[in-house]
């Protein structure tokens, strides 16, 4: 239960794809990052397990900033 909570209070490397696509002011954050997932038919079937910081080391974004961003901007 407290890593639910984790996740609606602050979005970290840990935070699943999926939690994040819950809400559309941080998608379209997602969107300006380029993130490859968003477009890809297999990750709909990874979404849950995909981590924002394992997408972001995989494809080399750069996961402070974005971080930073998607913290600054998404309502809680």
């Amino acid at each position: 239960m407290a890593k639910e909570s984790a996740i609606k209070n602050k979005i970290t490397e840990n935070t699943a794809l999926v939690k994040i696509l819950e809400n559309s002011e941080a998608s379209k954050i997602l969107v300006k990052y380029n993130l490859p997932c968003l477009g890809c038919p297999m990750a709909v079937f990874e979404m849950e397990a995909l981590k924002i910081g394992e997408v972001c080391e995989m494809y080399d974004i750069d996961l402070e900033s974005l971080l930073e961003e998607l913290n600054k901007n998404v309502k809680k």
